[in-house]
């Protein structure tokens, strides 16, 4: 990725996407443990993982840890991980990974945020500026979005944005002690070329 691809900060309205930084430990872990109902039923873990509680897999130090990996993974070009602000306060966070490129110039988009702006358009808006940023200056050619079926407000959320079905995906990740199936959507640099945050706003 180019030098304007990332690091980057992007904003629209009081909808801020930035890095995630160091000093964000405490607001991130606070948000998590706060959120644990509103967020538990819908993240995935290794099914080898410690069995720990929603807690400690949410504490500073993990947070520490989490951080050193996304800026690894970011700085290879394989990743873009966003802290989401609203009016400048952390709200969530927003994550294009598995940045493929070649033949496949593949990303896929993943994200969360706090259940006090949900519906509010915080996370709609998020995710259209990120996948503009995908298809602008990072130069990705797709951008595909997996949610559990019963996950009704992403799901809501990603039809809002644009993002076309694509099939189904069965026993794709392992959530709440089993595998659980998903639904497949994706945008390709085609199906909105004036912008996908511009076709929200004119929705």
């Amino acid at each position: 990725m180019g030098a304007h691809a990332w690091p980057v900060h992007l904003a629209h309205g009081p909808v801020g996407l930035r890095p995630l930084r160091v000093r964000d430990a405490t607001g991130w872990s606070d948000l998590r443990i706060r959120n644990e109902a509103w967020l538990a039923p819908w993240e995935g873990r290794p099914p080898d993982a410690p069995d720990t509680t929603w807690a400690e897999r949410h504490s500073t130090a993990t947070y520490a840890s989490m951080l050193r990996v996304l800026r690894r993974e970011a700085k290879a070009g394989r990743s873009l991980p966003f802290a989401v602000t609203y009016d400048r306060t952390l709200v969530g966070q927003i994550t294009v990974q598995n940045i493929i490129r070649g033949a496949f110039n593949n990303g896929t988009i993943g994200y969360w945020v706090d259940e006090s702006v949900a519906g509010k358009g915080v996370m709609s808006t998020a995710v259209a500026m990120v996948v503009d940023h995908c298809f602008g200056p990072v130069r990705l050619h797709r951008v595909e979005a997996n949610v559990r079926p019963e996950n009704l407000p992403s799901l809501r959320l990603i039809a809002k944005v644009g993002f076309r079905p694509e099939g189904s995906r069965s026993r794709y990740l392992f959530i709440d002690g089993a595998w659980r199936d998903h639904l497949g959507f994706a945008l390709t640099a085609e199906d909105l070329p004036g912008g996908v945050l511009a076709a929200l706003e004119n929705r």
